[in-house]
């Protein structure tokens, strides 16, 4: 079944609705040029309201490896998601456990840490919450079962993703009212069509 992941939560409200329609992941965004924004303070007390089983996946853009895990460790992360380029060796050593994300702008880019869950995104100059969409076409006869698909998806487009058998998907702008605050129908509907139809 593929997993959802709702990204760009900033409030208690959203993170119940998200898991209550069936969420596998939540996401927080640690980067403050972001409108999603959130604080590790505030994150923290919304990750300790939630039930468990629930993955809390912190979000990065260039930030070093002590910042990454100290924000994880004050915020209740389980997953730190690396928005920006870095390698294995980086992967590697942090202290959580990280998802690579690959900003793809060619075909071959979706191959990079090929032996690693990873989220492919459509390249854009800025970070997140675009809009813009991968082409599906690459992933025509490869092996998608490590690769969470993010990148202008919403409830009438998911359905689409299905057939390439990804791990997981991450929508944030796609189920949004306004920039940081979640449509509650929008969001039901994403999970609904990536999950149970």
């Amino acid at each position: 079944m593929l997993r959802v992941k709702i990204c760009g939560i900033t409030n208690l409200e959203d993170a119940l609705i998200a898991i209550e329609a069936g969420a596998d992941a939540l996401g927080f965004v640690f980067y403050d040029k972001s409108p999603r924004f959130i604080t590790p303070t505030k994150a923290a007390a919304i990750a300790r309201q939630l039930p468990p089983f629930v993955e809390r996946v912190g979000l990065f853009v260039d930030e070093p490896k002590e910042r990454i895990e100290e924000i994880c460790y004050e915020s209740g992360m389980s997953l730190a998601q690396l928005h920006f380029e870095v390698d294995e060796a980086f992967v590697d050593a942090l202290a959580i456990k990280a998802l690579p994300v690959v900003r793809a702008r060619r075909p071959e880019d979706i191959h990079r840490f090929g032996d690693r869950y990873r989220l492919v995104d459509a390249y854009v100059p800025q970070y997140g919450g675009a809009g813009k969409r991968v082409a599906l076409e690459w992933f025509d006869g490869v092996d998608t079962s490590k690769i969470i698909l993010a990148g202008g998806l919403d409830p009438a487009n998911v359905s689409e993703v299905k057939r390439f058998g990804f791990y997981g998907v991450d929508v944030s702008s796609g189920v949004e009212a306004i920039k940081g605050k979640k449509d509650p129908a929008k969001v039901k509907e994403f999970v609904q069509r990536a999950k149970f139809e």
